[in-house]
């Protein structure tokens, strides 16, 4: 008996033991980020992942703690939600006391699942609440009496203070008008490069929170920053055009510390600073680059005890700061550094180091040498046919750095207030030989975490894919940019929303157009007009009207519904909805009652594809403009509706679909012959009208055919823009011309995704014919090599070559529907949703297909196979009609359908 006991003690135990590791949570983020500092929100919304083996699994409870203290005692407990009945697990609502600003919170989460399993308590994650309103600001603008001319040296600003007391915490709000370094005792503070960031700085203007705990010392203390132009005072856009948002850079500045006793201390800027204009930093500008003269360094000056008899009061300037916010985006930082690949002379005699990468950031120069002697560093993205330095496409930007040495020994270099779009430097001045250990590309972008995978059996695919990752790393710089190296790199709103689908599958984007959307209402016009560039530097800052475009325009409620459909997140809709609203109604008063919105398109499908001027039997792909905006008015209310009803706004969600119903009818006779040929026959006119159901349902199969038809006559070539592109392989998969979307993905001669691949591209180009098959360039005036827009192609290749696609908003129910072709040999992604890894992939071998899928635990999944007969498919070896994990087995449009809940499953098909 004794025995049996302590064996039913221990099998208690261990069964217990097991029962509370099995089911983890992980993945904890706040307002989308992980323990962010500086929440302006005064109900932040909180998230996590679950892990459970076995399949099936869903959350069944969770309960939530928050407190000001990591050990949760009861006294600091300001949320204590107590055991909930719910599935949700992404974005739920702080329920507790009002939060305090410049407060650090904790918290944790357990959950309980669907088969009876309760989890420990999570890791504790945390979050920093920032300053809350204006009111919280004590500190003062600052700025150098007669600092207001172009390409002035940079204002550097100090201050010391004393520390009498032990220090518990310190915590830094930063703000600047222009770019700012922010200096503490000897050393920058945190790790964010470009800020404050770019916003409609006259609305909207983000500070920075850190914490400086381990920066502070007892005793004598330094403060300061150093500032650039960036993109307040900067060169911004065509025509001399600069300081649009201001001539004068300054200084936001408060630290405060709490001492060990509770009581505070705070330091803020205020006249009491001082200011210099005569360090290192000659010049500073986004697009000319940066002139360094080390000889003039201010050795020192971000130190106690520094001799500033030389510094000058500072001036206190006088903002409303009713525009300061939180940052609400990822920070933008130095993700990564790259070494050239080789250094050469040109045919000419320069001297070249290529990076091997179309990259965006800056070169770290590491140079030894006598004082004076003068560096100089070019930057382009590509060689000429001659094997040349070529600039031309760049037009007025310099995107140069020069660098003075100061003669010190070894001296290391890099700048601060600029970036450029390059692969290849040219060195001029270099003294001495020039090595791989001389230069250093530093990657710089918007700090988002990696959340999908591509792969495929086709190398020239998968460098695709590869192009199209680093083509957002590169314009993901804070905006969503159409370019990073010309006189240009402007938040062009149709690129971003042709691209946001495939953005949102390589990288978590959520905070990232969380804040530029924001900016995108602040930017909208009175009238509802929306600027063709976020933020807006096409138009005066006080301007009241604007001329839009469509598809351009469209970005105000095609991408705040892309965002929600891809992370779950409803504020998306709540936030954007009177801007999505305002848009429309914009159109609707242009077009009236005709429903044809005329003159509305200014840019038509941009860059559509061109013949060469000697084909005189191939059609160019023209679409008419005012098909364009009409079919995109269309659009714009269908999804306003949709939006309209996900919000409970029952009336607005009717008006809307009955403006689109209207518009499909007079669409239908403008635009549609009988027969379904549609527009000027163009790719784009039928992708328009199939994606955006324009067509009666008698005539989508006729319109899909002559699409089909017109890529097929042009030897499986497309002959889309900016607009047409990004739907054109789903409208082929959508209506059952599959075969011929991959005939478009593996297209290698121009026009094609593959023709930049095969000419060498590694990021994706701005035309189907950047370089021309006789390496000769394009239109120098509009050609750049890292413009992501013709990437959208990836969204197709997520969602059906490897079959990842939403069923409801956030992934919270699945699609998986792959679809396989005999011209690869596999094709696999990943997607990390709100709810954890979703897999998708597939193998062909023989007459064999094995499909490999993982599902997250609290989501479920219908699974569409490539198979007539479920009688031929397999899972883990068991007949799928036998596997109970499973059911609504059927055949759906010739395909086997079931739903499935989290868990990983392997399926083979036996053709």
């Amino acid at each position: 008996m004794k025995k049996a006991a302590i064996s039913a003690i221990l099998f208690l135990c261990i069964t217990a033991g097991i029962t509370a590791q099995d089911v983890t949570v992980y993945g904890l983020t706040c307002e989308h980020k992980t323990n962010p500092s500086g929440i302006d929100n005064p109900k932040p919304v909180l998230s996590w992942k679950i892990n459970s083996p076995g399949r099936n699994v869903m959350q069944s409870a969770w309960q939530v703690q928050v407190a000001t203290d990591p050990s949760f005692p009861a006294s600091k407990t300001v949320w204590q939600s107590g055991k909930i009945n719910s599935d949700e697990s992404v974005y739920i609502t702080y329920g507790g006391k009002e939060l305090i600003p410049s407060r650090k919170y904790f918290w944790r989460v357990r959950v309980w699942t669907s088969n009876g399993k309760e989890s420990k308590w999570s890791q504790t994650a945390s979050f920093e609440t920032g300053l809350m309103g204006k009111d919280g600001w004590k500190a003062k603008w600052i700025e150098l009496p007669g600092d207001t001319n172009r390409y002035s040296p940079s204002p550097h600003f100090r201050k010391e203070f004393t520390v009498n007391k032990p220090v518990a915490r310190a915590v830094v709000y930063v703000t600047s008008h222009g770019f700012y370094e922010l200096h503490l005792n000897g050393r920058k503070v945190g790790d964010q490069v470009l800020t404050p960031g770019w916003t409609s700085y006259g609305k909207r203007l983000q500070y920075q929170v850190y914490d400086v705990t381990g920066q502070v010392a007892r005793g004598a203390n330094a403060i300061g920053a150093v500032l650039g132009d960036g993109w307040y005072r900067g060169t911004l856009a065509w025509g001399n055009n600069w300081a649009i948002y201001g001539k004068t850079l300054g200084l936001l500045m408060q630290l405060k510390i709490t001492h060990t006793d509770g009581t505070e201390t705070l330091v803020v800027t205020d006249e009491t600073w001082t200011g210099n204009q005569d360090g290192a930093i000659r010049m500073n500008d986004i697009y000319n680059g940066e002139t360094y003269d080390a000889r003039k360094r201010l050795t020192g000056w971000n130190m106690p005890g520094y001799d500033g008899k030389n510094w000058i009061p500072v001036k206190v300037a006088s903002y409303n700061n009713n525009n300061l916010v939180a940052s609400e985006s990822v920070p933008v930082r130095k993700i990564q550094e790259i070494k050239p690949v080789k250094i050469f002379r040109t045919p000419k005699g320069s001297l070249v180091a290529d990076m091997g990468q179309n990259m965006v950031g800056w070169v770290r120069l590491k140079v030894q040498g006598n004082a004076g002697t003068v560096v100089t560093l070019r930057h382009a993205e590509v060689l000429d046919k001659y094997g040349e330095f070529y600039t031309a496409n760049l037009r007025a930007a310099k995107c140069q750095l020069t660098y003075t040495l100061a003669g010190s020994g070894e001296e290391v270099y890099e700048p601060r207030f600029t970036f450029m779009g390059f692969r290849y430097v040219e060195v001029t001045g270099f003294p001495g030989e020039l090595t791989p250990d001389n230069i250093t590309g530093v990657v710089v972008h918007s700090d988002m975490a990696v959340t999908g995978t591509f792969e495929c059996s086709n190398p020239l695919v998968n460098q695709l894919q590869h192009n199209i990752q680093w083509g957002q790393k590169g314009n993901f710089v804070d905006v969503p940019t159409d370019c990073p190296q010309r006189d240009e790199r402007l938040g062009w709103t149709g690129d971003a929303q042709v691209f946001c689908r495939t953005a949102a599958f390589n990288m978590d984007v959520a905070a990232f157009f969380t804040k530029w959307l924001k900016d995108v209402a602040a930017d909208q016009k009175k009238g509802g007009e929306v600027p063709d560039v976020i933020p807006d530097v096409l138009n005066r800052q006080d301007a009241t009207t604007a001329a839009p475009s469509a598809a351009w325009g469209d970005v105000a409620v095609i991408t705040p519904w892309t965002m929600y459909l891809v992370y779950g997140d409803k504020r998306f809709l709540e936030n954007q909805y009177p801007s999505m609203k305002a848009w429309v109604e914009y159109i609707r008063n242009k077009a009236g009652e005709s429903y044809i919105w005329k003159g509305g398109s200014k840019y038509g499908d941009w860059l559509f594809y061109h013949p060469p001027v000697n084909n005189h039997t191939e059609f160019d792909g023209h679409t008419e403009r005012d098909f364009i905006s009409t079919a995109m008015y269309a659009y714009s209310s269908k999804l306003l509706s949709m939006a309209a009803k996900e919000l409970g706004k029952e009336d607005d969600a009717k008006l809307y679909e009955s403006i689109f119903n209207k518009i499909k009818e007079v669409f239908n006779h403008e635009y549609v012959t009988p027969a379904g040929r549609v527009g000027t026959g163009s790719q784009t006119s039928y992708v328009l009208a199939l994606m955006f159901d324009l067509l009666p349902e008698n005539l989508r199969k006729n319109a899909a055919q002559f699409l089909a038809d017109d890529i097929k006559s042009r030897r499986n070539r497309l002959s889309t823009g900016f607009v047409g592109t990004s739907y054109l392989c789903h409208v082929l998969s959508g209506t059952g011309f599959t075969d011929v979307a991959y005939d478009l993905l593996l297209q290698e001669s121009y026009p094609s995704w593959l023709y930049p691949v095969k000419m060498g591209a590694t990021t994706i180009w701005e035309r189907w014919d950047g370089i021309k098959t006789d390496s000769t360039f394009q239109d120098a005036g509009m050609n750049s090599f890292n413009h992501y827009a013709y990437g959208a192609i990836g969204d197709w290749m997520y969602r059906v070559c490897a079959g990842i696609e939403t069923g409801a908003p956030g992934y919270k129910k699945i699609i998986i529907q792959p679809s396989p072709t005999q011209r690869l040999n596999y094709a696999k992604a990943s997607f990390e949703s709100s709810y954890g890894q979703i897999l998708s992939g597939w193998e062909r071998e023989g007459k064999t297909i094995r499909i490999k899928v993982k599902i997250p635990v609290n989501t479920k999944a219908v699974i569409l196979l490539p198979a007539a007969d479920a009688s031929k498919i397999t899972e883990s070896g068991v007949p799928l009609a036998a596997v109970k994990d499973f059911s609504g087995l059927r055949t759906v449009n010739g395909k086997v359908s079931f739903e499935a809940g989290s868990g990983e499953y392997s399926f083979e098909i036996r053709e």
